[in-house]
């Protein structure tokens, strides 16, 4: 269908090297857009739509303006998604400053930069669209996850706070909530034998979910289908947040 047609577009996707980056730049690229990938490795290997790539760390957002701009003057972004991040586990009164502002840099303060800088070139063209990857810990708080939960709350806020300034100008601002997805960042709750069944037996679809699973979401949030949605948090978990 036309309307979830990506071609013609170019999509700068974070965190793309794996996971759920790797699947949702893989579906983009089948939706027809050509993609940019931003981030830490070798990502050449993603898809054959990739036309660049940024090498960047975003634990430290200062870098990003710099390593970006040669790619925002020679390319239009139409679609930015925002899904890096990181994960630090362990009781909140034993989080050190510095394990905290690393969690904090990667998922949120990466995040605003790159939707600032990107976003400037959409509201300068007239449309685009900004694709936060958020987490079931937008809306709860978790365990031993103190910084990761504070920095997903924020990015859904983020979200809306964007939305409502840049919807007038066409540029639309949505999130993806993934619920309990099988990648590297879940390993250790996937691997315990306590935790993984209580989780398991929660989620209503009755199984883990797979990056793949985020696809349809993200090309939808991606496309014109969804021109009249924007400051949304679309949950993808099998269910989760309605038990």
């Amino acid at each position: 269908m036309d309307l979830f047609s990506l071609s013609g577009k170019t999509a700068l996707v974070t965190g793309a090297r794996t996971g759920i980056g790797r699947a949702i730049a893989v579906g983009l690229a089948s939706a027809g857009a050509k993609l940019i990938l931003l981030g830490r490795g070798d990502l050449s290997d993603v898809s054959d739509a990739v036309i660049s790539t940024v090498s960047v760390d975003l634990e430290d957002p200062s870098s990003i303006e710099p390593a970006l701009a040669p790619v925002l003057a020679s390319h239009r972004i139409d679609v930015l998604v925002n899904n890096a991040g990181t994960i630090g586990r362990g009781p909140a009164a034993e989080v050190s400053l510095p394990d905290w502002r690393r969690v904090l840099s990667v998922n949120l303060d990466s995040a605003f930069e790159l939707s600032k800088l990107v976003g400037g070139q959409m509201l300068a063209q007239g449309s685009g669209k900004i694709v936060n990857i958020a987490s079931l810990l937008s809306f709860q708080g978790g365990i031993n996850v103190a910084a990761y939960t504070a920095s997903k709350h924020a990015l859904a806020g983020l979200t809306k706070a964007l939305a409502n300034e840049w919807a007038s100008s066409n540029v639309q601002v949505n999130a993806i909530a993934p619920g309990y997805i099988a990648t590297n960042n879940t390993a250790v709750l996937q691997a315990d034998p306590v935790r993984e069944p209580q989780i398991r037996t929660r989620i209503p679809a009755g199984r883990w979910g797979t990056p793949e699973d985020l696809v349809g979401a993200a090309v939808f949030l991606s496309s014109r289908a969804s021109d009249y949605v924007t400051g949304h948090v679309l949950v993808v978990d099998g269910g989760w947040m309605g038990r």
